[in-house]
């Protein structure tokens, strides 16, 4: 998958989001740690959703 990582510099560092990934989103001191941590937490919020699909898929419930 693809998305558009949005990167902002503001005066603690850089904040960045992805837009099309409600609750991806981070700080970082530098770009390039954010850029770090956003993927982070791309891959947290994917691992979290293949866990609630498959529970659905399952039928538990929470």
């Amino acid at each position: 998958m693809k998305f558009t990582a949005v990167f902002k510099k503001v005066p603690e560092g850089y904040i960045g989001f992805v837009e099309e990934l409600p609750g991806a989103n981070t700080q970082g001191e530098t770009l390039e740690e954010a850029k770090a941590n956003l993927q982070e937490a791309i891959a947290m919020i994917m691992e979290a959703n293949r866990a609630m699909a498959s529970e659905q898929v399952r039928g538990i419930k929470r």
